[in-house]
């Protein structure tokens, strides 16, 4: 199991899973974990990382981070009706 955690394309084909999970369910759940696990290939490519729990610590870490950074950007797309006052019809 430490092998396998430890192995940095298997957080990059997890993250690849996640992004395609993404778009086939209608939530924005999926994205904030795909970059959390893409984040942790590349913390897992650069340093040996060999303890397990640190590791699942960081991806949660990760995860919870960029759910918050895609909340805060996609809640400034404004997806509400638009309002119409004038209709272009008249005078």
């Amino acid at each position: 199991m430490e092998q396998i955690a430890t192995t940095w394309w298997i957080w990059l084909c997890l993250s690849l899973v996640l992004a395609l999970i993404e778009l086939l369910v209608p939530a924005t759940v999926f994205l904030g974990f795909a970059l959390g696990a893409l984040a942790t290939a590349v913390l897992v490519a650069v340093l040996p990382v060999s303890n397990i729990p640190a590791l699942l610590a960081m991806f949660a870490l990760a995860s919870l981070i960029a759910w918050l950074v895609l909340r805060l950007a996609f809640r400034r797309q404004s997806s509400g009706a638009r309002i119409v006052k004038r209709d272009i019809n008249e005078g």
